[in-house]
Parts: structure tokens; C-alpha cells; sequence
């Protein structure tokens, strides 16, 4: 017990030689509420030596007693945290002060909201979710399976999703549930269900790139990396084998991240051998509307599903959606509404999701578009986080 003492008074103390009186400030700049948005804090932000353990500290707001949850997260995996994480609640056009203290001081849980994996025993899925929607995506195994002919593979980098409609991790529970034998998630028994078909097309967020009219994309990822998983985000990167785009060598990875409470996974694709990208939302079989706001950076597809209905959508930051093709085709699975997107310094970000009906509070495509222009509004205004000294 002494031992114990001893270790939090030290580490409070060599905490509170570089943090006294330091205050964050966070900003909302909209005239909305904000809430289920993540502030990133740095040891720069905060003016902290790299000694300081970002994991050994917590964010609790300035004259409360109230801990908000927080996660630290290692980005460029050299064993050192490199950002703290939480979520405030901002009203309208207004501030509140946080405060950086030990963690040893705090009782926060550390839930697991926001879940990834690779999935070997589904032949070699890699799967994520977080409290709102999960999706999934397709590896080298599967691929394989395909050109051999072999019966239960996948050819894709399209995005699968999975319609969850429960706040709780469910990704577990349904491989198990499936490769035992005791269930499957193709039948929704109260959690939800996975009834999303993808085959060839982009899913929800998948990349092409068009030549002369054509487009072109990679086959299923090569290889992973999970970077995080926790309360607040997961995160992980997927490579590619190179591919071509007629006579264009493409070489491509994509950084996806989920944050609590988000419809939408973020994708940054890190690309060479184009200064464009389209990003896709399946058409399924064509019976669905779209709706496109290029200027606010959003494209949307409504579609039915079974007996219900599922909102697809896809934002971009404020001028880097160029345009939008609705291309719809006789080969199957290859209609989609591609949004088509600069690469600047061979990157390109956005923001692709959904909405089901039956696990959301979207319930009509105006409902879902409504969310979509907030979501664009919101990343185009930021969170503005200060650090008093």
C-alpha cells in the first residue's frame, strides 16, 4: 500500500511541475450543440516534455468533478503515445475549460466502445464498429479463394456493412456465433444483421479510379495493422498490392479510424499514380435516390433494404470534392455513385457511413441527409482547443 502511495505522489508531482495551472479551452464556433466530436491533445498542444506518459493522464472539466473519458492513442507505433482523445459536450457558440490531470487520481472506465480485428477464423476478414454501425472488409485468403474456385471466398475491396442496432460490440459475438455453428449473422435475432450485399462494388466508401471513362480498382488488402482500439476510436491500416488503371501503376493504403457516436468511418488514403480518387456508394439494384450537395461536400443514396431502409452517405472537406458520377451499368454489382475527389501530396480524406433505418434515428432520406450536411458543416468548423499556459 505504501508503495503504491508513493508511486501516485510521484508521478502527481512530476505531472505538476509541467502542468500547474494549465488550462484547455475548446470552442464551438456554430450556432449548434456539438457533442460525439474528438479533440486530439499532443504533448506539443500541451506543452509537455516527452517524458510525461500522455496514458498516465485525464481530462476532467475546470471546477467540476467530473471526469470525461479519455483514451491515448500510440499513432506511429514507437511504443510512445502521441495523442489524448476525449469528447466534450459544447453548447452553441460558447467554451469550456478542461483540465489535464494524473489519471491515478480518476476512476474512468476504459470500455471498449470503439472495436476492430482481424478475423482469421472467417477466413480473413477485417472487421470494425463502434457504438453506432459496424462494417467489414476482405483479405488476401478470401481473394485467393476466389480464383481458385473455391467455394466461400470474396473478391472485393468494396466496404461491407454490418446493420447493427444495439449500442454494445457485437462483432465477436457474430463470427462466434457463426463459425460455430450456433447462429448467424445473416439473421437478425434482435442485434441486427448482415444483409448488406457488396460483391464487386464500393460499398460504402470504396475506391476507384477512373481512365477514359473506365473505372478501376485494387483487389482485397495484402496486409494489416490494428493501431487502436478503445472508448473513443479505433483505428487500423490496410494495404494493397499494387494494381493498374490502364497503364497507370496505383499504389494504395488506406488509414481508417471510427470515432463514438459517428455514423461515418473516416478513410485517408495514402495514393500514388493519380491526382484523382472516386469514392463509391453501391446502387445495389438502382431503386434507391441519390442526393448530392457538392458544394457543402456530401453525396447521399436512400435505398430499400429488405423491409427497410438504409441511407448511404460519403462527406468531404470543404474543396475536395470535385464532382460526382452516378454510374449506373448493366454489369452486376458495378453501379455506383462514385464521388470524385482531389489527392493533394498523395492523400485524400473523407468520411463514408450509413444510417439504417431500424438502427437509427434516421427514418427518412431527409432525416439522413440532414445529417450528413450537419456532419460537413462540423468538419469544415472544427473544434477550436487552446491551451492556457
Amino acid at each position: 500500500m505504501k508503495k503504491h502511495i508513493l508511486l501516485t505522489t510521484i508521478l502527481a508531482s512530476s505531472f505538476a511541475l509541467h502542468s500547474q495551472n494549465k488550462t484547455v479551452t475548446v470552442t464551438n464556433p456554430l450556432p449548434v450543440d456539438r457533442e460525439f466530436e474528438t479533440v486530439e491533445l499532443t504533448k506539443k498542444l500541451l506543452k509537455l516534455p516527452n517524458s510525461v506518459k500522455l496514458e498516465e493522464l485525464a481530462v476532467k472539466e475546470k471546477d467540476s468533478d467530473l471526469f470525461l473519458e479519455s483514451q491515448a492513442v500510440d499513432n506511429d507505433g514507437d511504443g510512445n503515445m502521441d495523442v489524448l482523445l476525449f469528447q466534450p459536450k459544447i453548447k452553441a457558440s460558447s467554451e469550456k475549460e478542461f483540465e489535464i490531470v494524473p489519471a491515478a487520481n480518476t476512476s474512468a472506465s476504459k470500455n471498449i466502445n470503439c472495436y476492430s480485428r482481424f478475423v482469421p477464423e472467417r477466413t480473413d476478414d477485417y472487421a470494425w464498429e463502434n457504438n453506432k454501425v459496424a462494417f467489414r472488409t476482405y483479405g488476401p485468403v478470401a481473394q485467393k479463394m476466389v480464383e481458385d474456385k473455391i467455394a466461400g471466398g470474396t473478391l472485393t475491396s468494396g466496404i461491407d456493412a454490418w446493420l447493427k442496432r444495439v449500442d454494445y460490440p457485437i462483432i465477436n459475438k457474430w463470427y462466434e456465433k457463426t463459425v460455430s455453428g450456433t447462429g448467424s449473422y445473416h439473421k437478425d435475432t434482435g442485434e441486427g444483421l448482415d444483409n448488406f450485399q457488396v460483391g464487386p462494388s464500393r460499398g460504402i466508401g470504396g475506391i476507384a479510379v477512373n481512365a477514359d471513362g473506365k473505372y478501376y480498382f485494387s483487389k482485397n488488402f495484402i496486409s494489416w495493422k490494428t493501431i487502436t482500439t478503445g472508448p473513443i476510436r479505433t483505428s487500423f491500416i490496410l494495404t494493397y498490392a499494387d494494381w493498374d488503371a490502364k497503364g497507370k501503376k496505383i499504389t494504395e493504403s488506406k488509414l481508417i479510424s471510427l470515432d463514438y457516436g459517428s455514423y461515418l468511418s473516416r478513410f485517408e488514403i495514402h495514393i500514388k499514380g493519380t491526382k484523382t480518387i472516386a469514392a463509391g456508394l453501391t446502387l445495389h439494384d438502382k431503386k434507391g435516390t441519390i442526393g448530392t450537395n457538392i458544394k457543402e461536400g456530401w453525396l447521399s443514396h436512400w435505398e430499400p433494404i429488405e423491409d427497410s431502409e438504409i441511407g448511404m452517405g460519403l462527406v468531404a472537406p470543404k474543396n475536395t470534392l470535385i464532382s460526382f458520377d452516378n454510374h449506373v451499368t448493366d454489369e452486376k454489382d458495378l453501379s455506383n455513385l462514385y464521388g470524385n475527389l482531389k489527392v493533394k501530396d498523395k492523400k485524400a480524406v473523407y468520411f463514408a457511413g450509413f444510417g439504417w433505418k431500424k438502427g437509427s434515428p434516421f427514418q427518412t432520406k431527409a432525416e439522413w441527409e440532414k445529417y450528413l450536411s450537419s456532419f460537413a458543416e462540423k468538419i469544415n468548423n472544427p473544434l477550436v482547443v487552446k491551451v492556457q499556459k
